[in-house]
């Protein structure tokens, strides 16, 4: 007995669209002052898209990965250049009623000369990026369009090597760790923050690529807000400065502090997730050669230095 495929199977969801799109622009002022940026964009739509799987149907299929990047005028801004990208795909195309994009953006500082930061010359100060992700949605019709944003940053490494302990956790038959209250901690912070739900203005011309920013600063509502473009170094801000001086009892005290000052600093920001995980560093028991290296206090006494084929160690 044959069996039918396709009365066997449905589709029950789908989004398509492309990953990985790089993007770098060149932003010049009159004076000479160049402003660079470098994102990885992901957009993914969803709609009338089904039959483009179940019927090879391409004629449902839109570009994604060529638009706005040169044209948008809030190229500067994640937040603002993702829900631009969303506002104009779910407003131009009839069938798509949902549209998911991330904006990844690395690092690039300007380089200082002599005391001042020079006009087109720029550095990668570090491997920790930005992430925007924003959906916007089209379901209740192209004019009444509605967003949802979390912004944030990963891999931001951190290390201090003092003001860290853990003590006083519970313990029984399988617990081996040792309570100790004075240690490294170290961590690579994932953070992400989502802001309060966004209504957008549906673009008025005719190519769909008109995008309202309806809050400025000095407006009221504005700060801390989606359209605040404050918020994220705030933030970067809060999650260092609560890392340094917080005498820590536990990465999940330290974590909460650094949350409970980010929504404290911005009005706009509903909820706000971290995950520190740890990046261990382990001492080593010297005592094998009569050093206490385990003992902070001890461990201070001046560096006796050891030379073996391999290298030289400091203690």
């Amino acid at each position: 007995m044959s069996t039918n495929a396709a009365e066997l199977s449905t589709l029950s969801y789908a989004k398509y669209g492309k990953t990985n799109v790089r993007v770098f622009r060149i932003v010049r002022g009159d004076d000479g002052l160049h402003t660079v940026v470098e994102y990885s964009v992901e957009t993914l739509l969803e709609g009338d898209i089904e039959t483009s799987y179940t019927e090879a149907d391409n004629s449902v299929v839109v570009a994604t990965d060529s638009i706005l990047a040169k044209t948008s005028p809030y190229i500067l801004s994640p937040e603002k250049f993702a829900l631009h990208i969303g506002t104009f795909f779910s407003s131009k195309y009839a069938h798509i009623h949902k549209v998911h994009v991330t904006v990844t953006q690395l690092r690039w500082s300007r380089i200082t000369v002599d005391g001042k930061e020079h006009k087109h010359s720029f550095y990668r100060d570090g491997d920790d990026r930005r992430v925007v992700k924003a959906i916007v949605d089209a379901t209740a019709g192209k004019h009444a369009l509605t967003a949802t944003l979390t912004s944030g940053l990963t891999d931001l490494l951190v290390l201090k090597s003092t003001g860290s302990a853990f003590e006083n956790f519970y313990r029984d038959e399988y617990t081996t760790l040792v309570p100790v209250d004075d240690r490294i901690f170290s961590t690579s912070v994932d953070l992400s923050y989502t802001f309060s739900d966004i209504k957008l203005v549906a673009p008025q011309d005719e190519a769909k690529t008109e995008f309202q920013v309806p809050l400025k600063e000095g407006d009221e509502g504005y700060a801390g807000s989606v359209w605040d473009d404050g918020v994220a170094e705030r933030a970067r801000k809060a999650t260092l400065e609560v890392f340094a001086v917080d005498e820590s009892a536990s990465v999940q005290a330290t974590l909460y502090k650094m949350g409970q000052r980010i929504i404290a600093e911005n009005a706009g920001i509903k909820n706000v997730s971290y995950s520190l995980p740890n990046k261990h560093y382990i001492p080593v028991d010297m005592k094998y050669l009569g050093i206490d290296n385990l003992t902070p206090t001890a461990a201070q006494t001046p560096a006796r230095t050891f030379s073996s084929a391999l290298g030289t160690y400091v203690s």
